[in-house]
């Protein structure tokens, strides 16, 4: 016993000699982290980016070693460049994640309020062996600088902040979203054994930027075809704080008794996936509460949050600034026989989700798409924000950055899922510039190929006339926008 005692207290006695030891030598110094907006994206994108299992960076062990984590993060001088790094298949698998510079500004977009000129446009080579390129005017948004010019859709101009356009300087049109003035010089196309060429007519336009509020609604009316009330909805974006001018649109269609709807999404790159549920739940008229519309399945680590949106029978009304004014019920169609959309390829993530999902109730063949195939966006996104939770409380006023990743795959209640390809067109037709006509008119190429089918006359195949410029397109104003091609969660869905 006595012996044993003497060996305890030996023990003790070379312990505190060793640990007297190692406290006298030099402890290597905590690396410090030398931006802290870093440490927000790498935690960011570790929590809810949905490829986080397939980038090794983006590793759960990653910040276990305090000092190499930070020396990590040190590595790299700009947030964004760390966010465009930890990305999965950059361009391939995600071609949708995107960096905030400013989440004000990205807020207000979805709200429809935007500093901007109120046109959207596209360019194109003017023949396949010129140099010579030209731009034209797809759509001009009411009470703005562009319908106040009198610009229109179909209009076509060459001359850019008095540069003539050719395929080497085409880039200038890049001071269209940097600069508060803008410049065109417009000209009539014209065409002569399949050539093009362009002539001033003398029409031009000096815009000055300012707050634009866009209503996604941009044209609506119903036609009497052979004896059927048919509905027509031109809707370029999902923007929640219009469900009350939607939900109105389609009150009007349902007094109307219309039979068949063309609704034209083919400048519609998407939106808010509750306006997406919404607007599906006034088209389908056997739509339930308790059936799936879609299925939203997060990364592993969120699978407990993976979860279903359902047809409506309400409708939460929000007004310009975001704020919530009440439910309304919503206007259900019950007499349509058949969908009509018009599609390009523009047309994405939300406008795709409404095929998707509706296809899986009406069938293939009762949702018909014209144009040409779609963009292919089944993924979606919410704003994560510098805060503790990543949500709006408590936001980081130190700056202004956020991020947009991938965070949720969308899928019907088939659980189709398998259009990054995009969905092709049941009646392709191209869209020609020398063809484009205002909407709602009844000989607009596009339009005619839904009434002709609905009224079972047999369209000449428009493919074989006009001028198709559309494979020579080189430019196309809302693809330069980050926020044109999304498919989002709101944050008040996340409180």
């Amino acid at each position: 016993m006595k012996k044993l005692v003497l060996t305890t207290v030996t023990l003790l006695t070379l312990l505190f000699i060793s640990c007297d030891k190692n406290k006298d030598e030099p402890q290597e110094p905590i690396v410090e982290l030398n931006n802290e907006i870093n440490d927000f994206v790498w935690r960011g994108l570790n929590t809810y980016y949905y490829w986080q299992e397939d980038v090794p960076n983006l590793a759960d062990t990653k910040n276990d070693e305090l000092s190499d984590y930070n020396t990590y993060l040190n590595s790299y001088s700009d947030p964004e460049e760390l966010f465009e790094s930890l990305l999965f298949q950059k361009g391939v698998s995600d071609r949708f994640s995107w960096f905030i510079d400013d989440y004000r500004a990205s807020d207000d977009a979805r709200r429809g309020v935007n500093d901007a000129f109120g046109f959207e446009f596209s360019l194109a080579r003017l023949n396949d062996d010129s140099d010579d390129v030209i731009g034209y005017i797809t759509y001009i948004v009411p009470n703005t600088p562009a319908s106040e010019a009198g610009l229109k859709r179909g209009d076509v101009f060459n001359v850019f902040n008095d540069i003539t356009l050719n395929i080497n300087n085409y880039s200038v049109v890049n001071k269209y979203y940097s600069d508060n003035n803008i410049s065109m010089k417009f000209a009539t196309l014209e065409i002569n054994n399949s050539e093009a060429s362009v002539v001033s007519n003398g029409k031009e336009a000096s815009l000055t930027l300012r707050e634009v509020v866009e209503n996604p609604i941009h044209y609506s009316s119903t036609f009497d075809i052979d004896g059927k009330k048919v509905g027509y909805l031109v809707y370029n974006g999902f923007k929640y704080t219009f469900h009350g001018e939607m939900n109105d649109v389609f009150g009007e269609f349902k007094s109307q008794n219309i039979q068949e709807l063309v609704l034209d999404l083919r400048y519609n790159g998407g939106g808010s996936v509750l306006t997406c549920a919404y607007l599906s739940s006034m088209i389908y008229g056997d739509a339930s509460t308790s059936d799936i519309f879609a299925k939203l399945i997060n990364n592993s680590k969120n699978s407990e949050d993976d979860s279903y949106y359902p047809f409506f029978n309400t409708a939460r009304i929000y007004d310009i600034e975001g704020n919530s004014t009440g439910d309304v019920a919503i206007n259900r169609l019950s007499t349509i026989n058949k969908l009509y959309v018009i599609v390009s390829d523009d047309t994405a993530s939300a406008s795709e989700m409404v095929i998707n999902g509706l296809r899986a109730y009406m069938g293939d063949a009762n949702v018909v798409l014209i144009g040409t195939t779609t963009y292919g966006k089944n993924v979606g996104s919410f704003t994560i924000y510098d805060s503790p939770d990543f949500g709006t409380s408590g936001i980081n006023l130190a700056h202004t950055n956020a991020m947009q990743p991938i965070t949720f795959k969308i899928f019907n209640k088939l659980d189709q899922s398998d259009y990054t390809a995009g969905f092709e067109p049941d009646i392709p037709q191209v869209e020609y510039i020398s063809d484009m006509k205002p909407f709602g008119d009844v000989e607009e190429p596009l339009l005619k190929l839904a009434l002709d089918d609905i009224s079972g006359t047999v369209s000449r195949n428009q493919n074989t006339k006009g001028f198709e410029l559309k494979s020579k397109k080189v430019f196309n104003s809302a693809d330069k926008r980050q926020f044109s091609k999304e498919m989002y969660i709101l944050p008040q869905e996340l409180k």
